[in-house]
């Protein structure tokens, strides 16, 4: 279980900018209901074919800074 919180106006923002890093990434990829955030890592995580810390650690950075347009 993941410590990281998502609040939905924040996860808008922070899935367009994931959405521009990972291209490759679909509106079903990145559907996302709050509370609901182990099941976004882990789909995520096998999407990307990466490690669930490291999503966790990208949407926290995208989370975290939502005002800067950097990817």
């Amino acid at each position: 279980m993941s410590n990281l919180k998502i609040k939905e106006q924040d996860w808008q923002i922070a899935k367009i900018k994931l959405s521009r890093k990972y291209n490759q990434l679909t509106e079903e990829d990145l559907s996302y209901k709050e509370g609901e955030e182990d099941l976004l890592i882990e789909r995520l995580a096998k999407r990307l074919k990466r490690t669930k810390d490291y999503v966790v650690f990208t949407i926290g950075k995208q989370v975290e800074d939502l005002s800067s347009n950097r990817v």
